[in-house]
């Protein structure tokens, strides 16, 4: 019999996590050390985890148990979570941590996880249930899905699912065949593709904002908003990551997934219910709304970028090429900027404006909703200083603040019909005053229970890859004069003349 388990409280929370294990390939790499052991960690503290649970880590780094165990102990050190180390709870959780070493190419592997998966099955009581984490690279996707199908892994006494880490492909064809690959061994309901921008609380927010207050829902369309600016943008240059980096770029790293994902939301019909396959019927439906780019638009509606090196705080800092392992004559982009145009009858003529950039002047992620000036101003001053008045502003922040910022016109106290604008605001912390969970808890946590609401589905997937292919395309056959920004800027000037086009300027936050 299993014992009760430490970590659950029943009454605390309304969704009850099945028991299972989880096995997570690649455990001994960055993301499982940085984000997956810290959101565990955090949720078993919490009392979130299941009373039958374990967890299985492999990788090709020969360790025993107690190794592994230390090792994720050190990681929790490093990259603490926001639920403070107590002995008493790591060591039950530590008791529930396993390791399997081996190569994902040896079949040898997969015998040996299904071995200890048995053993804490029965001494977890976990139900059969099993989660498979693919924390690799994603060359190696393909060969860990067909390794635990080979072994018979896929199918069990219950339920057997997949997660798998962006990118999902390296292109639309790529995307098709991953898939076509992992529906060999797991069912389109059993794949989780993960985007922790879609954890975010911020973004979940965003169905409550738009769907759930009465006073938003009637102006979220082209009559009331004139545009929209979706921005991600880093203070921070590759980090040792150049080789990487240099094969991915920014549009790749970030607005095929990331940023298309936060766009579909913003942008989607109300779901008729709020369950996994109507919401992710409505954000795929939003991305094969966007007009795809012709080759001879991409020029006007899409700017690559590059960052060079700069003084910034009295240091220098070093351009995207000076970076170790990038190549010296690099065309990789460090930035993009698109203009996308959703055709359906709520976004007709809206553009969508979507950038990120690498070693812009700080780390911020946040939205900007547009909306259309006052038909007529009945005020002989506009603005307080003679200027028009600016039409209102709504601001969702992602990060680093999570909240919301409503920015309208108000008159100034004094004498006269003097206007300025005013900003009333919404902080996540301050308003709760509870812990926001991290992106990684709340998937993690969904991925146990069968919730597929905040993954990818494959038709999304595809249709973010067309959406971005006619740029791709555009941008491998051509060479661009970089670098074409500094460091510490908010990106090439070319990006500021696409808004211009349309009478519009970037807001910098």
């Amino acid at each position: 019999m299993a014992l009760g388990n430490p970590f659950q409280d029943s009454l605390r929370f309304e969704r009850r996590v099945p028991p299972c294990a989880i096995v997570i390939f690649g455990a001994n790499g960055d993301l499982t050390r940085r984000k997956l052991m810290p959101a565990l960690y955090s949720l078993a503290s919490e009392r979130r985890l299941p009373p039958g649970f374990a967890l299985i880590g492999t990788s090709r780094t020969p360790l025993s148990d107690e190794q592994f165990r230390e090792k994720m102990r050190a990681a929790l050190a490093q990259f603490p979570s926001d639920a403070p180390l107590d002995e008493e709870i790591w060591k039950a959780f530590a008791n529930t941590l396993f390791y399997v070493a081996g190569d994902t190419d040896d079949a040898e592997l997969y015998r040996r996880i299904g071995g200890k998966l048995e053993e804490v099955e029965r001494r977890f009581e976990t139900g059969g249930n099993v989660l498979f984490y693919l924390s690799l690279q994603p060359s190696q996707y393909e060969t860990a899905a067909a390794g635990i199908g080979a072994a018979g892994l896929a199918h069990g006494s219950g339920w057997r699912r997949l997660v798998i880490e962006k990118p999902f492909g390296h292109d639309l064809a790529s995307a098709r065949e991953l898939n076509e690959a992992l529906g060999r061994v797991f069912p389109e309901s059993g794949v989780y593709r993960i985007d922790h921008y879609l954890g975010k609380e911020t973004v979940q927010n965003i169905f409550a904002f738009r769907f759930a207050n009465g006073i938003f829902e009637p102006i979220w369309n082209r009559r009331y908003i004139s545009q929209v600016q979706i921005t991600a943008a880093e203070s921070i240059g590759v980090e040792g990551r150049g080789a990487y980096y240099q094969e991915a770029g920014a549009l790749r790293d970030m607005i095929q997934n990331h940023l298309l994902q936060v766009l579909s939301t913003i942008g989607m019909e109300p779901p008729a219910v709020y369950e996994a396959n109507a919401v992710r019927d409505e954000r795929a439906k939003l991305l094969r709304s966007v007009r795809i780019m012709q080759p001879e638009e991409v020029a006007i509606h899409a700017v690559p970028g590059q960052y060079g090196g700069a003084r910034i705080g009295g240091a220098e800092v070093p351009g995207f090429r000076q970076e170790p392992g990038v190549q010296a004559d690099s065309q990789t982009v460090t930035y993009a900027a698109v203009t996308l145009f959703v055709e359906n009858w709520r976004w007709a003529g809206v553009p969508f404006y979507l950038r990120t950039g690498k070693r812009l002047p700080r780390q911020v992620t946040d939205i900007a909703i547009h909306f259309n000036a006052a038909p007529h101003a009945p005020f002989s001053g506009d603005g307080s200083n003679g200027s028009a008045i600016e039409p209102d502003l709504l601001i969702i922040r992602i990060q680093p603040e999570e909240g919301l910022s409503l920015r309208f016109v108000s008159k100034q106290p004094g004498a006269g019909m003097r206007l300025r604008p005013v900003s009333m605001d919404f902080d996540y912390g301050a308003s709760f005053g509870a812990r926001e969970p991290s992106a990684y808890e709340t998937l993690l946590l969904d991925a146990m229970l069968g919730d597929s609401t905040l993954y990818i589905r494959q038709d999304a997937v595809e249709a973010s890859w067309a959406i971005v292919e006619p740029v791709l395309q555009s941008w491998a056959g051509q060479r661009f004069e970089f670098p074409n920004y500094a460091a510490g800027t908010w990106g090439p000037q070319a990006a500021d003349e696409m808004l211009a086009r349309h009478g519009h300027a970037w807001r910098n936050p």
